[in-house]
C-alpha cells in the first residue's frame, strides 16, 4: 500500500476519519474508534486528496438525503474473504436490512454466520460499505463499529429519505 493521507469531517454521527491512498479511498474510522479494529496507518493529514474530497462530498450529500449510492473509488485492505464480504455489503439496497447468515448465503457459505459477523465489524469503509445494513437474524441491532446509536441513526436516515423520495 502506497502512502496514507486522511482528513477529519464532521457529520450527524460525530466526527470521521476518512483515510486515502492514490488509488482511492481506504477507511471511514469513528470518533472512538478501538484501537486496532482497522489495521491502516493514519498517515499524513491532507484535504486535498481527491479521493478524501470525494467521499466528503459523498457523505455530505448522504447525510443530507441526496445521495444512496456511493462511487467513489475504493483502495480496499483486507483478506480475500473480507473483501469477499464486503462486496457482499455493498449489494444490501439502501435502507433494507440484512442478517449476516442471509450474507453469508450469499456468499455460498451458509455456515459462516459468524466469520460473516467478524469480517462485518472489520469493515474499514463504515457507512461507504453499509455494514450498518446488518442486523440479527431476529432484526435486532447488534455490534457496530460506530455504537447501536450511529447505527439506528444511519438506519433511520435510510428509512426516512426513501420515504421522502
Amino acid at each position: 500500500m502506497d502512502s496514507i493521507e486522511n482528513f477529519s469531517i464532521q457529520s450527524p454521527v460525530g466526527r470521521l476519519t476518512l483515510l486515502a491512498s492514490s488509488k482511492g479511498l481506504c477507511a471511514v474510522l469513528w470518533e472512538k474508534e478501538k484501537l486496532n479494529r482497522v489495521n491502516i496507518p493514519l498517515g499524513r493529514k491532507n484535504s486535498n486528496n481527491p479521493f478524501i474530497k470525494m467521499a466528503s462530498e459523498q457523505l455530505s450529500e448522504y447525510f443530507a438525503g441526496s445521495r444512496m449510492k456511493f462511487s467513489v473509488p475504493l483502495d480496499v485492505v483486507g483478506t480475500d474473504f473480507q473483501k469477499n464480504v464486503w462486496k457482499n455489503l455493498q449489494k444490501v439496497p439502501y435502507a433494507k436490512t440484512v442478517s449476516y447468515k442471509d450474507i453469508a448465503i450469499s456468499m455460498k457459505k451458509p455456515t459462516a454466520s459468524r466469520a460473516v459477523g467478524m469480517a462485518n465489524g472489520k469493515n474499514p469503509l463504515s457507512i461507504i460499505v453499509p455494514c450498518h445494513r446488518v442486523v440479527a437474524s431476529s432484526g435486532e441491532l447488534t455490534g457496530y463499529a460506530g455504537g447501536l446509536k450511529n447505527k439506528k441513526i444511519l438506519l433511520d436516515l435510510e428509512s426516512k429519505t426513501l420515504n421522502d423520495h
